[in-house]
Parts: C-alpha cells; sequence; structure tokens
C-alpha cells in the first residue's frame, strides 16, 4: 500500500513539475486517444451499411479516414504493445495476448512517455495496455480499470478452470434488457469524461487513453442494440470455407471461442449461432459507439474540441467466419486491416486515404502533429502528410506477423509464410492471394507460374523487414 503511494505521488509530482506558469499558458493540441478492442472496419462509414455507427460516421467527417490500415500482429497484447512503442512483433517480442510492453521493450521510450516528458499530463481508462500497469511510469495519474468479462444476467456469470485447465466460460453472446450505465463501457466513458472535464481546465495539454472493452467477446449488450440488427436481416459470408490450395500449415481453429459453455470444442458452429455470433458483435459495436459519441460531446462542452487530436483505432481485425475463422490470430485480411480514423486541428475532415498504412506509423504521426521530436528508434512513417493530402506517397507495403506466420501486403498481394518455432524454424507453407482478382483471399496463387516474380519479389521484402527486426 505505501509503495503504491509514493509511486502516485512520484509520477504526479514529476508531471506537475513542467506546468506552465499560468492557465492556459500551453496552447499544444490535446490528444484523445481511442482504442477499441477487437473492432475491426465494421462501420457504416466503412461502407458497411447494415451498421449503425452515427458518431464513429461523425468521427469520419471530422477527420482522415485510412481506409487501407493494418495492424502489425493479430492479438491484443502484442498490437498494442507495438503500437505504443512503436516497434515491430518479431519471434521473440510482442508475440502474445498477453505481453508485457515493459518486459519486451524496456529501454524503448512509449508514446505517452514521450508526450509526458513534453509536458503533457497523461492518463488512462479502460484498456489501453493489455495488463492495467504496464508501462505505469508513463501515466500522470494511476490506470483505471475495471472488469470485462461480464454478463448482465447473473446465471450466465460462469468462469473458471476445468481440472485440465481448460476455461469454461459463460455464454459467447447475451442480450439482456438492462440499461448502459451497467455495462464495463459505459463506466469507462464516465470515467474519461471525468478526465476530460478536469484536464480541460489546467494548464498543460493532455493525452488521455481511452480503451473499450466490446465488440471483444463476450458478445454482451443491451437488448435495444440487439435490436438494431435483426436476425432475419443477417448474413453469413460466402466464403466459410478455407482458401483453396492453401497448406494446412495456415490451418486455424480459433480456440478462444471455443472456450465459451455454447460454443463446440472442435468443428464449425452451427449456422444459428453464426448469426448470433455476427448479430452480438455488431450490436457491441452499435454499444460502443454511443460511448465515443458522449467522448465527442465532452470534448465540445469542455470547450476543447478544436484544440484536440482523436485517434480512433481498433487493436485488430476480427474473423466473423471468413474461411470458417472466427477471432484474430492469423494474417489474412479481415483479421489485420483495422479501422483508423485521424481528427486533428487545421486538417480538413471528412476525407478517405487510400494508402496503405500500419500502425506502427501512429506514434510518429502523433509526435509531428504535436510538434514533438521524434525518438529515434521508431521504425513507422509519420501519416501526418497524407492528412494533408490524402493522395500523398507513403510506403508501398505493410507487415504483419502472428506466431509462426509473417506477411507483406501491397496494393495488388498478400504474400504469406508460415513456419515452425514461432517463425524462426523451418518453412511449413507458402500462401500467396492476388488481392485485384481475388479480394476476399479465398485462391492460393503461390504455385501460379504468372506470379513467379511477385512471389518472389514479396518475399525479399518480407526478409529483409525480418532481418531489421533482429537488430
Amino acid at each position: 500500500m505505501f509503495k503504491t503511494h509514493r509511486f502516485i505521488v512520484t509520477v504526479l509530482l514529476a508531471c506537475s513539475a513542467v506546468l506552465p506558469s499560468s492557465a492556459q499558458a500551453d496552447k499544444r493540441p490535446n490528444v484523445l486517444f481511442i482504442g477499441v478492442d477487437d473492432l475491426r472496419p465494421e462501420v457504416h462509414c466503412y461502407g458497411v451499411e447494415k451498421m449503425v455507427t452515427p458518431n464513429l460516421d461523425r468521427l469520419c467527417k471530422g477527420g482522415v479516414r485510412f481506409n487501407r490500415a493494418y495492424c502489425n500482429i493479430a492479438v491484443c497484447g502484442a498490437s498494442r504493445a507495438s503500437i505504443m512503442k512503436g516497434i515491430r512483433p518479431t519471434p521473440t517480442r510482442f508475440v502474445s495476448y498477453n505481453t508485457w510492453a515493459k518486459k519486451d521493450a524496456p529501454d524503448v521510450p512509449s508514446l505517452p512517455m514521450t508526450f509526458k516528458n513534453s509536458g503533457y499530463h497523461t492518463a488512462t481508462v479502460g484498456k489501453i495496455y493489455h495488463h492495467q500497469n504496464d508501462d505505469a511510469e508513463a501515466w500522470c495519474e494511476p490506470d483505471w480499470r475495471t472488469g470485462s468479462m461480464w454478463w448482465a444476467i447473473p446465471e450466465n456469470n460462469i468462469n473458471f478452470r476445468r481440472p485440465d485447465k481448460s476455461r469454461v466460460r459463460g455464454p459467447a453472446y447475451e442480450s439482456a434488457d438492462k440499461p448502459d450505465d451497467l455495462y464495463p463501457d459505459y463506466r469507462v466513458c464516465d470515467q474519461a469524461l471525468k478526465r476530460i472535464r478536469r484536464l480541460a481546465k489546467g494548464d498543460k495539454p493532455f493525452f488521455l487513453g481511452c480503451g473499450f472493452y466490446r465488440p471483444h467477446l463476450p458478445f454482451v449488450a443491451p437488448k435495444k442494440y440487439w435490436d438494431l440488427y435483426p436476425e432475419r436481416k443477417i448474413k453469413l459470408p460466402d466464403n466459410m470455407f478455407f482458401p483453396r490450395d492453401l497448406p494446412r500449415a495456415f490451418f486455424y481453429t480459433w480456440g478462444e471461442l471455443r472456450a465459451y459453455q455454447d460454443i463446440p470444442k472442435s468443428g464449425p458452429v452451427s449456422e444459428e449461432t453464426a448469426r448470433q455470433l455476427i448479430r452480438g458483435y455488431a450490436a457491441c459495436v452499435s454499444l460502443v459507439d454511443v460511448q465515443i459519441g458522449r467522448l465527442l460531446d465532452e470534448l465540445e462542452r469542455s470547450g476543447v474540441a478544436d484544440n484536440t487530436i482523436i485517434v480512433l483505432w481498433g487493436d485488430h481485425g476480427w474473423q466473423l467466419g471468413e474461411h470458417g475463422f472466427w477471432c484474430k490470430h492469423t494474417n489474412f485480411e479481415v483479421a489485420t486491416r483495422v479501422p483508423l480514423i485521424i481528427v486533428a486541428p487545421g486538417i480538413d475532415g471528412g476525407k478517405v486515404s487510400q494508402r496503405l498504412v500500419e500502425y506502427v506509423d501512429i506514434y510518429p504521426t502523433l509526435c509531428e502533429l504535436a510538434g514533438l521530436p521524434l525518438p529515434k528508434h521508431l521504425v513507422g512513417k509519420s501519416m501526418k502528410p497524407l492528412l494533408n493530402d490524402v493522395e500523398a506517397s507513403h510506403k508501398p507495403a505493410v507487415f504483419s506477423r502472428h506466431g509462426g506466420g509473417d506477411a507483406v501486403r501491397t496494393d495488388r498481394y498478400r504474400y504469406m509464410e508460415m513456419r515452425e518455432k514461432r517463425g524462426r524454424g523451418k518453412l511449413m507453407g507458402v500462401g500467396l492471394f492476388d488481392l485485384e482478382n481475388d479480394p476476399d483471399e479465398n485462391q492460393n496463387v503461390a504455385g501460379d507460374p504468372k506470379h513467379t516474380e511477385a512471389r518472389k519479389r514479396l518475399k525479399a521484402m518480407l526478409d529483409a523487414v525480418r532481418e531489421k527486426g533482429k537488430s
């Protein structure tokens, strides 16, 4: 207890030491950094017409939507650590949901630490890092969390381990006729609103992280959000099959979903269950959309909206039955493509960039927008030129990895490799998808002579990035 108290006093003193001498003297932009767990671009402004997401649409109208943004690893803890540290995952760094950024890259200054060291008041609520106390020194006040593995109906709250160590949880989805304020993300938003009101009155700019838990499993949302998506209108993907001619080394059993009591331990889910999972995912997105609207309203009420950078990101994509897969943990398009929206002072809104961008680009972008020097360790490229001109050049490819797999994605192709020993061993399989003619990645063309040169070129690009990651 006393050690925790001394830590809190230390960080508060450190943050107060750099306050300007008079109120509102520091006009540098604030940052509202909104992370949404497991959010793929299942949003109306991304062209998914069924989605009821007026506040995310509102955010798009105020900023730039990146239509081809990609995470660098499709699992939450590792992706968040990579974003916050500004470096790529490797076979030995940022590898799983359980990643601690401070353990894997202890000497690398994080994004919030760079802002704190530059005179910002840094704070976080909800899930920004996977672990509550990860990178604790980067925040000027303690990280606030609430539980996320939660059901509104008491009898659904089952969460234990069997003797064989396998998990048993409640149902994978739940529709309850309950008010929003019972749900964890409402409480996260409440805490964020309190901090915006307080920090808006302060003498220094703020960096506030706000991490929402849904649409992460379980898909638990009030009935009114489920009612937005009538069951009769739910459509299943038309490619619920493993890609043709792709080695089975790329097969994935989505164990995360199988931990729930209403999901079979092997084999596919029923068509009825698939429809309910898709419906529940959409309901959770709309629940979070309402909370994002509350944040935007508070920025307006507090008088800081015009001087606040907003970054909205999902930590990775999510498979909703495509290729017969659920959850994330792969290098396919649906697992790695993410929503990314940036609003910034002086930037015209309502624009869409089709340039390839990746999550290691977020750190240098925010530094440039706030006028901070770029730390030398960064490997990404600032997206600031794209905010001014969505057609500006950026980069020819983006990269992702997970487990034994590595992938490179260009305008036309996705090239994938799968190896033993988390990517350091024997090559087990190769995949190549011609996204121009096969955007859903249903046909592996790695063995097609027409794509031989592309395969060689993409392999060389992937090898070069892997080699850099060893240094």
